[in-house]
């Protein structure tokens, strides 16, 4: 009923039945060392198998097993670590990895020292250090035997941060609470291996994917295994990603889609260590000296995100679900009138012969000729958008089919829900997208869509996996796999066939970043669910990616799931929120149009225009990003790494490099804020206010969201009231400088399109 606080149950497993036959290797002190012609080197690695029990104790029975720990410098800001247990090797044409031109490998070179080795590049920068001195000692008592040797090596990964592996995590030499390097076999078979980094006592840890969590996730454990995440309070995530940045700083990748337990200074408060479970590890040590270029160099390797479509900052409707061509064109006909302008309608679970059965054709009966529809809706301005997901049941026309033909894995024996799928039907299995074959028919049911004039995919869930089935690939590997090989196959066929890369999806794992776009899963109408939507795209952007978006204002109701609307001040706080966010979509299980919202429609008309007045900073911020580390949420961190109160602010953050935004997650109107170091402008008042400070209890009529500007900066902004980015000429923008000449947002050309 709890945990045991001991390394090997919490870490290791070692009370669960099936570890009966585990053995745990430790690594011993190196032996050797090597460099080879092409740049890499080596160290032999003797590991020493433990004794059976709840202490660490080796078992001098059985004899050492050396092992090779490759070591690789990609340019002057990565290193690489690859260790297997059996006869595999690191995987370079993994779908995790797509390595920049840049990224050269260093010849590396070893000198003995009077403590052991050194590691140094071309360049004679040290990038990694191995110590293999004895401690000095005074013997006084033999009350406790001494300890066993250990590896004990500091990395350099850019050639000046210490990056330390935790040697000595120990209380007496049979208690550890980490270990430097490790691996467990099962009845002889590799089963799973272990690393642990040195934490510093106020080190601070982000990242991980979207984690729903605070942003210093010091004294966290979290298992990387994608699941629904049945909303945005919870331990659960739909998009994990093995990667950590820390305040030291630096980065690390763990190079796997393996399960992966990740412990941050929680397990041991001195260290952070993580537990693959696969035979070996693959590890990309990552420096930079900043946090943004931390994050640059980890772009460097699993790839920089694309670009996305003008037309996709615009405004999205959505509801769960518009069932009829009819339906969406009094939705967009209301808009019209209603002057909300608005870019896209999606079609979500209900355009289908049978609402959530996933055919990818249109009902003829309610959607009669989806051409046309499709083609009148571009000619008033409206991009069409499609829900779908991998998972078929048995009652799908095609699943029979696509079993046979090995498009779709089946669970043998037995159908199965999934999470948040709220039809009646039982999925019977889902698109191994490890099968070539299969990726190639699903694109071709994408490609009909998308040549009918359909924009975009919602590419749906992806978190799951029935692990009975039988793919082209292991399952274990597979699982966490899965959303990236998924969301590939539909961001490629649709920039294919449109000329324009975009989906809309749920999970992800590493490399994830490269597809746009991803939005935070079925949140919870209320305050905390918009607050934990904003805690999950902060770590998001501190994992690689750079757009993100969410369900204004919120998915589902509470109390009652389908039938408890959200209240009018949570919908217009979650829409200066959305505002502010890469992307802008209404979605949820009730109906998000703003003339269903009578008492608050004209504050979101006029939120929704100064959306379209920011279209070109939008554009402006979306290309430079894509280019460097930044994702268009920044946390504080980006900016003011130095800053220890940033480590800790989840609740507002920079959009672009000119917007500070705080928005309010309560219904007093009421918050405080941090100014970071620098000049701000007030954004409504044009008051100047100098940075390192709170500014506390600052109250917000339901109207304005507390935003600030960077003083001087100058933002593009569009100048005409639009209906939809159809009608935007970027070449028309005009520059909003943010000095002493700006009197306030109603005195600016803002002024003259926004009324608040």
């Amino acid at each position: 009923m709890k945990q045991a606080n001991d390394f090997l149950i919490d870490m290791l497993d070692f009370d669960a039945p099936e570890t009966a036959d585990d053995t745990l290797w430790r690594a011993c002190r190196p032996t050797g060392i090597s460099c080879a012609s092409n740049g890499d080197a080596f160290l032999i690695i003797p590991f020493q198998a433990q004794k059976k029990g709840l202490e660490v104790e080796a078992n001098s029975e059985i004899a050492r097993k050396e092992y090779k720990l490759r070591v690789r410098a990609y340019g002057d800001s990565i290193l690489r670590l690859s260790i297997a247990f059996d006869e595999s090797g690191p995987d370079d044409d993994s779908p995790m990895l797509e390595m920049h031109d840049s990224l050269v490998v260093e010849t590396l070179s070893a000198q003995t020292t009077d403590s052991g080795w050194e590691i140094r590049d071309s360049h004679d920068r040290l990038r990694m250090r191995v110590n293999l001195a004895e401690s000095p000692i005074k013997v006084w008592s033999d009350l406790q035997p001494p300890p066993d040797e250990t590896l004990d090596i500091e990395l350099f990964p850019d050639g000046k941060t210490s990056v330390p592996l935790m040697a000595y995590d120990q209380f007496f030499p049979q208690k550890h609470d980490s270990m430097a390097m490790a691996f467990v076999e099962r009845a002889g078979v590799p089963h799973r291996a272990l690393f642990s980094f040195h934490a510093r006592p106020n080190e601070k840890f982000t990242g991980t994917g979207e984690r729903f969590a605070r942003l210093d996730l010091a004294g966290r454990t979290f298992i990387l295994e994608n699941t629904d995440g049945l909303g945005v309070n919870s331990r659960r995530a739909y998009k994990n990603i093995p990667f950590y940045l820390t305040s030291r700083p630096y980065g690390l990748f763990i190079h796997s889609s393996a399960h992966i337990r990740l412990s941050l200074a929680d397990t041991s408060t001195r260290a952070a260590q993580g537990l693959v479970e696969e035979s070996g590890l693959d590890l990309f040590v990552i420096g930079g000296g900043a946090v943004e270029q931390v994050m640059y160099n980890y772009r460097r390797l699993t790839g920089f995100p694309q670009d996305v479509p003008v037309w996709s900052y615009g405004t999205w409707m959505s509801r769960m679900t518009y069932f009829s061509e009819e339906e969406v064109r009094t939705v967009a006909r209301k808009l019209r009138e209603g002057d909300f302008p608005c870019d896209v309608l999606h079609l979500d679970t209900g355009w289908f012969a049978k609402d959530w059965v996933c055919e990818w054709e249109f009902s003829r009966e309610r959607f009669p000729d989806p051409e046309m529809f499709i083609k009148d809706m571009q000619d008033d301005g409206y991009r069409i958008t499609l829900w779908q997901m991998p998972n078929l049941g048995q009652g799908n026309k095609l699943f029979d089919m696509a079993v046979e033909k090995g498009y779709v894995a089946a669970n043998p024996g037995r159908e199965g829900k999934t999470g948040s799928d709220f039809s009646i039907q039982m999925i019977g299995g889902r698109i191994d997208f490890s099968n070539p074959e299969a990726v190639e028919w699903y694109q071709s049911l994408l490609e009909r869509l998308l040549k009918m004039g359909v924009a975009a995919i919602k590419t749906d869930f992806g978190e799951d996996l029935h692990f009975d089935a039988e793919y082209q690939m292991p399952a274990a590997k597979l699982h966490n796999l899965y959303a990236l090989l998924y969301q590939r196959a539909a961001f490629e066929i649709t920039k294919k066939t449109t000329g324009a890369g975009l989906i809309w999806a749920r999970a992800s794992w590493a490399g994830s970043q490269r597809y746009p776009l991803h939005w935070g899963g079925d949140s919870a109408c209320t305050w905390d669910g918009l607050a934990g939507s904003l805690q999950g795209g902060l770590h998001l952007g501190l994992s690689g990616f750079a757009f993100w978006s969410h369900d204004v204002p919120g998915f589902h109701g509470v109390p009652n799931f389908m039938n408890s609307w959200p209240a009018d001040d949570l919908y217009v706080r979650w829409t200066q929120f959305g505002v502010f966010t890469s992307h802008f979509r209404y979605h949820g299980t009730s109906p998000r149009e703003p003339y269903e919202y009578p008492a608050i429609a004209d504050i979101v008309r006029q939120w929704w225009k100064l959306r379209y007045a920011l279209i070109p900073y939008l554009v402006e911020q979306g290309q430079y990003v894509i280019n460097t580390g930044l994702p268009m949420l920044q946390a504080l961190i980006f900016h003011h790494e130095d800053d220890p109160t940033c480590w800790h602010i989840d609740d507002q953050y920079y959009f672009g490099d000119a917007f500070l935004v705080a928005p309010i997650t309560n219904s007093n109107g009421v918050r405080d804020v941090y100014l970071p170091a620098g000049k701000w402008v007030d954004f409504w008042t044009g008051k100047r206010l100098d940075g390192s400070r709170w500014l506390k209890q600052i109250k917000m009529p339901l109207e304005h969201m507390p935003i600030y500007v960077k003083y001087g900066a100058q933002v593009p902004i569009y100048p005409h009231p639009v209906q939809c980015t159809d009608e935007i000429d970027l070449a028309q923008a005009v520059i909003l400088t943010f000095d002493d000449s700006y009197r306030g947002m109603s005195n600016s050309i803002l002024g003259t399109i926004v009324k608040l």
